[in-house]
């Protein structure tokens, strides 16, 4: 096999290669970078470290080529099996998935001969049982006591009904206010465009504080040496605000709220709220008012009527209200 090009010196740099030269969106860029430093570490025969241990952990570095070791793939499988029984199916499918474009394009390149994934199987994903919030779920958390950051994102996802990959890749600007709307770089590179309400407008000039460029939602610290400039507000020097941070903050600050009758002593054994639930609750919650299916395809921005099916799903209290105005008792009352 004949390199196209000159093969990197190391798999982080063959990483940057494939991130800039296979067209990756820049909305993906990230998620994809963090898949394959994940990766890094099991192509390096090492456990990918997990929890706390991962913040500011550094990649092992070895070189691309190591990927053809013969003695990779049992090694890989049983790093990857061990991974895989603490996370969760989609999480497991998506990053393997990742891994396997990049070999892919890195084949093509003729860096590398062998995939070390090619035993490894995909998980079967359970159905998704995602539900939205209530209404008045909704409504309790607004009024959490959290940083202008928060409330402003959490705002948006849920008035936008976005992604919230997506909302974490906005740079200020992309930001029309005057529209109530932003321009996001959607999967395979189409641009598209969210709209908000008065509720993010009414941040939003707080949180950018006069900032004319970079990334809208920053991390509280000056960015680590080798962020990618992308990701670097050229203002302040602070970082772009990563997924997993941001889930992380949502989960721990709506534990109480996903569970009401536990008490606060216990806040550390409970699991909150996942970010992806407020996209899921703003169309749920556009379904029962009567949105029309063409105006929540364009909102949700789904291909298809079928991805759109687990959002049109009526929630309790809409069911309550449903049979409530039909019970006979109150029409004879009204």
């Amino acid at each position: 096999m004949v390199p196209l090009s000159a093969s990197p010196a190391t798999y982080t740099a063959a990483v940057e290669r494939y991130l800039t030269g296979a067209g990756i969106a820049k909305s993906s860029a990230r998620i994809y970078r963090i898949s394959l430093t994940t990766w890094g570490w099991m192509f390096a025969g090492e456990p990918a470290p997990t929890g706390p241990a991962r913040r500011g952990a550094k990649p092992p570095v070895f070189p691309i080529v190591a990927i053809d070791d013969p003695a990779l793939p049992e090694v890989l499988a049983e790093l990857a099996a061990a991974r895989s029984d603490g996370m969760d199916a989609d999480t497991v499918n998506r990053e393997l998935s990742v891994a396997r474009k990049a070999i892919g394009w890195w084949q093509r390149q003729g860096w590398i001969e062998c995939d070390p994934t090619i035993g490894i199987e995909r998980r079967p994903a359970p159905p998704d049982r995602t539900k939205a919030l209530a209404e008045n779920q909704i409504a309790a958390l607004w009024r959490l006591d959290v940083g202008l950051r928060e409330k402003t994102f959490w705002k948006m996802l849920y008035e936008s009904a976005a992604r919230a990959d997506e909302v974490l890749c906005l740079n200020v600007e992309d930001l029309y206010p005057q529209d109530k709307r932003g321009r996001v770089t959607a999967k395979g590179g189409a641009t598209e465009w969210i709209h908000w309400q008065s509720g993010t407008a009414q941040l939003l000039p707080r949180l950018i504080a006069r900032r004319t460029r970079g990334p809208l939602f920053l991390t509280d610290r000056k960015a680590p040496a080798g962020t990618p400039t992308l990701d670097v507000c050229p203002e302040t020097g602070r970082a772009r605000l990563s997924y997993r941070r941001a889930e992380e903050i949502f989960e721990e600050n709506t534990r109480l709220l996903a569970n009401p009758l536990a008490s606060p002593e216990d806040i550390e054994d409970l699991d909150g709220w996942t970010l992806h639930r407020l996209r899921h609750s703003a169309l749920t919650h556009d379904a029962e008012d009567g949105t029309s299916t063409p105006m929540l395809l364009a909102r949700s921005r789904h291909a298809s009527v079928r991805s759109l099916e687990r959002y049109a799903r009526p929630g309790v209290d809409a069911v309550a209200r449903h049979v409530a105005q039909r019970d006979p008792a109150a029409r004879r009352r009204g």
